[in-house]
């Protein structure tokens, strides 16, 4: 199970208008990934960055069985809840929260405003997808209401095939999110330059 450890950077949370939530990957620090922000257009936000108790937010493949991720896929999701309950009860509004995340936690990330999904500020997904050994639709019955989504991936990733990526986008335009995607050849499993160029221009312009 996690425990709540948040690292924050930017703005004061209660003198911000805009918040970033950033997800660490697999075997990352949540205060190193807080660097990301300094290269994503939101020098007015707050930023906030949960750490994955003993650095991985779920053991296992996010393609395995779901069971064999618990207790701590189920723990990971419940920490991204309290965050967000905790933002929004300083009185910021879900068109003023972002997300981004990378690997597992682009995984994470994705599979949590599809688990409650509303009018998000954006959402920025540096390779990953939809966890499961399928895809549990049942889970995703919200609307994103216009929520823009960036997804960028490797084609091939050594991670997240390009299959589910794509399978993950066409639920996520079912749920009414303005969904752009980037699949770069042979691309290394990591963050490019012009992914983050894209996200600021879809997302955080």
């Amino acid at each position: 199970m996690h425990k709540k450890e948040i690292y924050t950077a930017g703005k004061e949370l209660r003198e911000a208008e805009k918040v970033l939530i950033l997800i660490h990957g697999r075997g990352g620090s949540a205060k190193e990934f807080l660097s990301l922000a300094n290269q994503l257009n939101t020098s007015d936000f707050a930023v906030l960055a949960p750490q994955a108790t003993d650095f991985t937010w779920y053991p296992n493949s996010f393609l395995g069985p779901v069971a064999e991720n618990e207790p701590e896929y189920s723990s990971a999701l419940e920490i991204l809840s309290e965050l967000l309950e905790e933002i929004k009860e300083t009185g910021i509004v879900s068109e003023n929260i972002y997300f981004a995340g990378f690997s597992q936690g682009a995984c994470l990330t994705l599979e949590f405003v599809s688990r409650n999904a509303q009018r998000f500020g954006g959402v920025a997904a540096f390779t990953g997808g939809l966890i499961g050994d399928k895809i549990y639709t049942e889970n995703y019955a919200g609307d994103f209401n216009g929520t823009p989504i960036f997804i960028g991936t490797g084609d091939p990733d050594s991670h997240v095939p390009v299959k589910r990526v794509e399978d993950s986008v066409e639920i996520l335009r079912d749920m009414n999110a303005k969904v752009e995607v980037k699949i770069y050849k042979n691309r290394p499993h990591t963050i490019s330059q012009d992914e983050l160029k894209l996200a600021n221009e879809f997302i955080f312009n």
